[in-house]
């Protein structure tokens, strides 16, 4: 992307990239945005190898092209105020957006704390990029590394009052973030990752029921308030 500047991105947005020379995946795939650094006008996409599409991906080699739509989507709210004790929760490669989201709370003056749970610690990816931005709190379940168990098990939620959460990574543990949210009465953002195909709201295979209608996770989403869903939390 060094020939042209980057587009102002928001933490939370997403590209849809073309999967060249792979016959089964003509489908673009659906990947947040991991990080922006302006200064070197770079993008950057944290992908987990699960499918032909992903590993054709993860075959790309430095200085290869990648046919991109972006940034698509909204993104997180981020704090009004520097003072704001706002929470970043991830699990696996969840964790994607939450660094761009960190890098600019961090920006405009605040301090965000992570709470980053994975099945075992090879499983926690750009560590030391989180704890540049904050304090970073862990947990695996099988104990490697951090507290053993899952995100809402973590002590620091009985110690620390928050007033904002944003959370992204695999459904049930955003829904446990959502209930916790809810029963504290916090203001709390989940970025949902329904299949998509298309990006642009046109295909109608992303879309979720809210208290507002059915709406595309492509374009109204995919970062919504948890009161604008129907999850039995």
């Amino acid at each position: 992307m060094a020939d042209k500047p980057l587009p102002e991105i928001t933490p939370g947005q997403f590209v849809e990239v073309r999967v060249d020379h792979s016959p089964s995946t003509y489908l673009r795939r659906p990947i947040s945005i991991n990080f922006v650094d302006d200064q070197k006008n770079e993008l950057w996409l944290l992908i987990a190898m699960v499918g032909n599409g992903t590993r054709q991906l993860g075959k790309l080699k430095p200085s290869s092209q990648l046919n991109c739509l972006y940034p698509l989507g909204n993104g997180f709210t981020l704090p009004a105020d520097s003072n704001e004790k706002m929470l970043l929760v991830g699990g696996g490669v969840g964790i994607a957006p939450l660094l761009h989201l960190g890098y600019e709370i961090k920006k405009r003056g605040g301090t965000p704390t992570f709470l980053l749970g994975a099945r075992t610690r090879e499983d926690l990816l750009e560590l030391d990029q989180f704890n540049q931005l904050g304090r970073v709190f862990i947990t695996t379940e099988d104990a490697s590394l951090g507290e053993k168990g899952f995100v809402t098990n973590h002590s620091v939620l009985q110690k620390e009052k928050f007033s904002r959460i944003a959370t992204c990574g695999p459904k049930p543990m955003m829904m446990s973030v959502a209930r916790y949210a809810k029963a504290n009465g916090i203001t709390c953002e989940v970025s949902l990752e329904n299949k998509m195909a298309c990006g642009l709201g046109a295909c109608l295979c992303c879309v979720e029921k809210t208290n507002e209608g059915n709406r595309c996770v492509c374009t109204d989403g995919p970062v919504l308030n948890i009161n604008q869903l129907l999850w039995q939390i």
